[in-house]
């Protein structure tokens, strides 16, 4: 491979690749077009020597109507301290129930992801000090947890797959909120979170990139949220995770030293923060430096991490059993009645969309990933059946005006109803692809169903007769463009199918188009 180094000074602070001290790449040329001017990687040097390591714990708050050892209320967006009672405040005298829902829950995920339920789990506390801890401990689970082992396959952008473990999956109780903004210097306590249920999945340290880390941070979003135990609300807190990441040289047996990234709430910025992580781990040891092992902090708006606390081992917390639970004993028979309740869950439905409506696996994958999204598509198919066109029109028209407008499917203008009644239109030749369009714009302005917006517009296609007089005329007054087409040049076709759409002002279907240009081209 051949590659061209340019040096530049580098801007204090610009987080740029560090390849001798006061210098970063500045561009970089090369023969393989995978590698970009700008890129971080130094092909023949250290750099390619180094392999990432990367652990995920998801803190998934699970969607109880209270918490987890009380019966407060866990609704978001109340104002600040008016949903912590007495047992979430640890105060004196009081003793902590535990939520039967959240337990349910925990089960439920555990059997999606294949793995051990433990007959007998132990509550403990977690002991450190903190202004939104105002008990001075933390219920959580530590030598026992409720989910042991399992597994969960996640897709490449490649096309390959891959399996990461998951460690355990633990029950444990949110702290409060600690609010720096708006209190001039001051810190404001908002304690309605204490107590929060949260279920905290834990990776084996399985991903070896950033796209790996997100793409099975997503796999687990979409999880939660087809079992139906998280809303998955990245804003609002209700899914975040850390990321812990260390580097290590390729073929070492032992890891490098982590750093903890933690609680972040966005996928591209899981994405950013450690690949950020990364290069700044590689330039300290090749610089000759040590990685500390500490818990940082991502600051989306410098695009770089920033030292916390230095990481506590378990040791630290001073974890004991808690003395006001009891263990938590759970049966076969429980185990069983929530094993009835699961869902279809995300990759067998995968594969139910791909043997009975012939999607292709990219499609099924994107139609599959929101549970909302593929019920969406089923309610479309039921009526309007042509579930190729029905995927399309949802991937592309719908999910691409969605996005754009910062929308959930659920919050769509357009119903399942409303859109199969358009295809239906459009299955039928009662509307060209053109006027299809232009019927989802009106719909998704409010202007009603199909029906009403091709009545109320006068859509109405050009009848045959109408396009093949269009298309003698083309033919009769282009003759150069009919001999050089009948010579074997197959690309004129779209200048006749161009100038009949044109002349017939979007009006003639193009399918009807071309059949009837190569019928008479032909002779």
């Amino acid at each position: 491979m051949e590659v061209g180094i340019h040096y530049a000074p580098a801007p204090q602070g610009s987080g740029a690749r560090i390849v001798k001290p006061g210098w970063r790449v500045d561009a970089i040329s090369v023969v393989n077009p995978n590698l970009q001017p700008g890129d971080s990687q130094q092909v023949g040097t250290d750099f390619m020597e180094w392999e990432t390591v990367i652990g995920l714990e998801i803190h998934t708050q699970l969607a109880t109507r209270s918490k987890i050892f009380s019966g407060a209320s866990i609704a978001f967006g109340a104002e600040p301290n008016t949903q912590a009672c007495a047992v979430d405040l640890g105060l004196p005298g009081v003793l902590p129930v535990l939520n039967k829902e959240a337990v349910r829950m925990a089960i439920k995920f555990g059997l999606a992801v294949g793995a051990q339920i433990a007959p007998k789990s132990i509550f403990a506390r977690k002991n450190y000090f903190y202004p939104d801890l105002p008990k001075g401990y933390q219920i959580s689970q530590y030598e026992l947890p409720v989910v042991g082992k399992g597994k969960l396959t996640i897709e490449l952008e490649d096309g390959s797959s891959k399996t990461i473990g998951i460690t355990r999956a633990h029950l444990e109780e949110d702290a409060g909120k600690s609010l720096h903004e708006d209190f001039h210097g001051m810190t404001g306590i908002d304690l309605n979170r204490a107590g929060t249920p949260l279920l905290e999945i834990v990776s084996e340290p399985d991903m070896r990139s950033a796209k790996e880390a997100v793409a099975y941070m997503k796999k687990i979003h979409s999880l939660v949220r087809y079992l139906e135990i998280c809303d998955g609300n990245m804003q609002e807190g209700s899914f975040r995770c850390d990321a812990n990441v260390s580097v290590r040289k390729k073929g070492a047996p032992e890891f490098g030293t982590r750093a903890e990234l933690k609680n972040i709430n966005s996928f591209r910025f899981v994405e950013r923060a450690i690949n950020f992580e990364v290069e700044r781990q590689i330039d300290i040891l090749e610089s000759g430096g040590k990685v500390v092992q500490e818990t940082r902090l991502y600051d989306a708006n410098k695009h770089e991490t920033r030292s916390m606390r230095s990481k506590e081992e378990a040791m630290d917390y001073r974890y004991f059993p808690d003395p006001d639970l009891l263990p938590l004993a759970i049966n076969a028979q429980d185990i069983q009645a929530v094993r009835e309740t699961l869902p279809e869950l995300p990759d067998a439905k995968k594969q139910r969309f791909m043997q009975a409506f012939g999607l292709s696996d990219y499609d099924a994958a994107i139609l599959t990933g929101d549970r909302d999204l593929a019920n969406y598509f089923e309610t479309v198919v039921k009526t309007a059946g042509e579930a190729k066109l029905a995927a399309n029109w949802i991937i592309s028209e719908l999910s691409g005006r969605l996005n754009k407008e910062d929308k959930l499917i659920t919050d769509s203008p357009i119903s399942a109803a409303h859109l199969a009644g358009m295809l239906q239109r459009l299955t039928a030749g009662a509307i060209t692809s053109k006027m299809a369009k232009e019927v989802f714009d009106a719909m998704w302005n409010g202007e009603g169903d199909a029906d009403t917006i091709i009545e109320k517009r006068g859509l109405k296609p050009a009848d045959n007769s109408a396009v093949e007089k269009i298309i003698d005329e083309l033919i009769a007054n282009n003759a150069g463009q009919v001999e050089q087409y009948r010579a074997g040049k197959d690309k004129v076709l779209g200048f006749f199918v161009g100038q009949v759409m044109k002349l017939s002002q979007g009006k003639a279907d193009p399918a009807q188009v071309n059949k009837l240009l190569l019928e008479k081209l032909k002779k």
